[in-house]
């Protein structure tokens, strides 16, 4: 399923930069994870950094960034 939207420059730098935080909260999850050993938290915050990454990209892409 596609959901279309039609956002300004502004609303998507602010989704930018909201993923961005989201990101390092997910990174530095990970690494406390992978610190305590807990191998299937490090899997699951490790994919969701990957994917905010990879949705990131789509917006910034779409800002020619």
């Amino acid at each position: 399923m596609a959901i279309k939207l039609t956002l300004t420059e502004d609303e998507t730098e602010i989704l930018i930069d909201a993923l961005e935080a989201d990101l390092e909260g997910y990174v530095e999850a990970a690494k406390e994870a992978r610190g305590n050993n807990n191998r299937e938290d490090v899997k699951t915050f490790t994919e969701a950094a990957t994917r905010i990454q990879e949705l990131k990209g789509k917006l910034e892409a779409l800002l020619g960034n």
